[in-house]
């Protein structure tokens, strides 16, 4: 794995636990700034052929 690849996945994997975090916390403002940067984490993977590995659900 790349050096892109494992920082688009470390931040995909921080925005997704930022994002349990808010849904929780009931922060919806929060949760729409983490949807959208998990969004266009995905899409820079996509653009750049990488593979990202689903959401853990711990």
């Amino acid at each position: 794995m790349g050096e892109l690849s494992r920082m688009i996945q470390q931040r995909l994997d921080d925005a997704y636990a930022s994002l349990r975090s808010a849904h929780a916390e009931g922060d919806a403002y929060l949760a729409d700034i983490r949807q959208e940067e998990i969004n266009d984490l995905r899409r820079i993977a996509a653009n750049n052929d990488i593979g990202v590995e689903p959401p853990r659900c711990d």
